[in-house]
């Protein structure tokens, strides 16, 4: 592993590595939704990705970039549900053993979908103190290689290939791009995608207002813990990390906030106008987008979403 800021040439490493297994998702558009935010938008479909998220492509080029000694005794790591699924579907395509912690009320979908890739699950109350607790214990009883969600460089430069191929394949030159923030792996990566490869696009973030501690930690300047954490946008649950708030604080231009009122509105526009299943936490960027219409007006403006592991036991519509 690189331990320095992903570099384009990095970037492009991590495509070619992680390309065989993924998919090359579609970039969507709606006339509605361009109507609605008088702007000109263009939606990475990341929820149709190999195991529903764009987690799969950090996954995926942090496992591969392994040494088999560093795979020897299997990998680790915490995640409420898609960067989980990422890792065990990396180690089973290696064959690695993977150990995977998990908040005890993760979505059913998610840890069923972990289940799946074989992976052993422990679960642990849902505060990132816990989950790291937790993954310390069984990294002492088993060496196994950790690989963080998203405060690692190798998963910072496989999520930026979401945006390289966006910037790629709209055949248009964005004015921005947006995507939402949990722990910054996502939007770091993308930042550094716009920087090398669509200089001058602006980039933006949507954060829950049930877990704003990215927008306090970009305003203070300092990483910051929420105040409260209450959002429907599971996947957002977590803070920034000392390598993704870097580059956040250098190549992010503004977060904006948003209620989980205005998230389960936009996954309904989402749903209903797109044809496309959208988990909450993959709605926020749109839901950004829509709240905060005077700054995108008028612009051309890409839109990760994010993932699509939503519960269909528990939508909220």
């Amino acid at each position: 592993m690189t331990g320095t800021v992903p570099t384009r040439a990095t970037i492009e490493a991590a495509h070619a590595l992680v390309k065989p297994y993924i998919h090359h998702t579609p970039v969507f558009t709606s006339q509605f939704l361009n109507d609605l935010s008088d702007s000109e938008l263009y939606f990475k479909c990341e929820n149709l990705q190999k195991i529903g998220a764009f987690k799969a492509r950090g996954g995926l080029n942090a496992v591969l970039s392994l040494s088999a000694e560093q795979l020897a005794n299997g990998v680790i790591t915490h995640s409420s549900g898609n960067h989980a699924q990422a890792i065990a579907f990396s180690a089973q395509k290696v064959g690695a053993n993977c150990f995977i912690v998990m908040p005890e009320n993760s979505p059913k979908v998610k840890v069923a979908a972990v289940e799946g890739y074989g992976a052993t699950i422990t679960f642990c109350k849902n505060t990132p103190e816990d989950r790291q607790r937790t993954v310390d214990e069984i990294v002492a009883r088993t060496g196994a290689t950790f690989l963080h969600p998203f405060n690692n460089y190798e998963v910072i430069a496989g999520q930026a290939t979401a945006a390289k191929e966006l910037i790629e394949d709209a055949g248009v030159t964005f004015d921005a791009i947006i995507a939402p923030v949990g722990g910054g792996g996502l939007l770091s990566g993308t930042a550094l995608s716009a920087k090398y490869f669509s200089p001058g696009t602006q980039v933006y973030a949507g954060e829950p207002e049930g877990a704003a501690d990215a927008i306090l930690s970009f305003r203070s300047g300092k990483i910051e813990k929420a105040p409260y954490i209450n959002t429907i946008a599971d996947g957002l649950l977590t803070y920034l990390g000392d390598k993704t708030f870097p580059i956040i604080q250098s190549e992010v231009t503004d977060i904006f906030t948003v209620s989980d009122e205005e998230i389960i509105q936009a996954m309904r526009y989402l749903w209903e106008r797109m044809k496309i299943v959208v988990e909450p936490s993959g709605a926020v960027s749109t839901a950004a987008v829509l709240r905060n219409r005077a700054v995108f007006e008028g612009k051309k403006v890409g839109i990760i979403i994010s993932g699509g592991n939503v519960d269909l036991g528990r939508l909220p519509f």
